[in-house]
């Protein structure tokens, strides 16, 4: 293993990697250098061993240095934990991925909601994107009140007929499944069962003496090339949209404030860094570990949902059992940042700014991204892309012209 250790106009960057991933650290070093990098952490594992862990920057423009140990809030790379602990349950036989989600959630199976299944939770086909109606100050930190309105609403399709990214729901609709056949909330039970026994720094509810390890988000301006996309097209032209309602029905939430943090949203509040998200998804890379058995880990990779247009991303999508596979939308016009290229058998989730986790079991390589600086778009920039894409030419993949990595 060889050292890190360079100054960058945003601060000095850290780390140990393995020189045959020398050109993850020269895409690092460019973010920082020339894509407006404040501070990130990036890790990669292979076969188990860390090869790679970087981090450094400041957490906000011109204050303190990034440390080893700060972490941030990783959006939506949290639906990848909850929906862990969902085929967690499904592999000790506490849960039905092929059944009634009424047979764990009576109280669900109402308005047009009654054969919707567990798996349609997890591949965005529950018809709950969101919901109509308008929420309360601080809706997403009171979980028993979301799980409420969730039980009322009716679908926005028939459940199964397509998909539709469930951006903030799913924490209440996989969460409550996770609640029901564990009997332990998601939070908890991910504690013990995932980030405690893997001895990873990954919260979904954080405790308060974390608190000053945390980067606040620096969120994304404005991207001009996105104007006329048809996610923003509709967010802004059509308030009964799944987009208008996912992006601006939030219950004026704050993702930078404590009271959002120690929250239980398994959907977007999760608190990780890279080394987190790699060490999470190393287990998944490497046949399992003592997380899944092999059959579950290979349902948990297989595309279950794909279509030319989610009914909330308004771009093509495809989807595993709560795991994003890779999306190759750099051919469409007007839709920058809408793409996440990996392998065929790579699977994973990126978070809102472009943060990433992913588990590669054909490369036996995990990986993970995050940052305080968030970039537009509706799945991974520049930054976090290039660094998957070193990380793929360092095993000696040659191509992702098809829309996966090959070798």
């Amino acid at each position: 293993m060889e050292n890190l250790s360079k100054e960058t106009k945003a601060g000095t960057l850290h780390g140990t990697y393995d020189p045959k991933f020398r050109p993850v650290v020269d895409a690092f070093v460019e973010n920082f250098e020339k894509h407006d990098e404040v501070g990130a952490n990036v890790a990669i594992t292979l076969e188990g061993r860390t090869v790679v862990d970087l981090w450094g920057g400041r957490k906000e423009r011109g204050g303190a240095p990034w440390e080893k140990d700060t972490v941030s809030i990783v959006f939506s790379c949290t639906k990848g934990a909850t929906s862990l602990c969902a085929h967690m349950l499904a592999d000790r036989g506490k849960l039905d991925l092929d059944a009634k989600v009424a047979d764990y959630w009576p109280e669900y199976a109402k308005n047009g909601k009654e054969e919707t299944l567990v798996s349609m939770m997890l591949d965005h086909s529950a018809g709950q994107p969101h919901l109509r109606t308008r929420l309360k100050d601080g809706a997403y930190y009171d979980y028993d009140y979301m799980v409420k309105l969730i039980e009322e609403e009716e679908p926005f399709w028939k459940p199964g007929t397509r998909n539709g990214y469930h951006g903030v729901t799913l924490a209440w609709t996989v969460g409550e499944l996770v609640h029901r056949a564990s009997g332990r909330r998601m939070g908890r039970f991910f504690a013990e069962e995932v980030a405690k026994p893997l001895g990873i720094d990954f919260w979904i509810g954080t405790p308060e003496e974390i608190e000053p390890r945390i980067a606040p988000m620096i969120f994304a301006e404005p991207d001009p090339a996105a104007a006329n996309s048809k996610f923003t097209q509709a967010l802004l032209t059509d308030p009964s949209s799944p987009a208008h309602l996912f992006l601006l029905n939030n219950g004026n939430a704050n993702f930078n404030s404590r009271e959002c943090h120690a929250a239980e949203i398994g959907s977007g509040n999760g608190i990780s860094n890279g080394r987190g998200l790699a060490g999470m998804y190393a287990p998944l890379a490497n046949g399992g570990g003592n997380l899944v058995g092999p059959d579950t880990l290979a349902r948990m990779g297989r595309v279950a949902m794909a279509t030319h247009e989610d009914a909330t991303l308004l771009i093509p999508s495809r989807f595993a059992l709560g795991f994003m596979k890779s999306m190759d939308n750099r051919a469409l016009k007007n839709e920058p940042n809408s793409s996440c290229i990996m392998s065929e058998a790579a699977f994973g989730h990126v978070g809102m700014g472009g943060s990433i986790g992913f588990a590669d079991p054909e490369a036996r390589m995990s990986f993970g991204y995050n940052m305080n600086r968030m970039g537009a778009g509706i799945l991974l920039n520049n930054r976090g892309q290039a660094l998957v894409d070193a990380a793929y030419r360092s095993l000696g993949y040659r191509s992702n012209a098809s829309g996966v990595w090959v070798a």
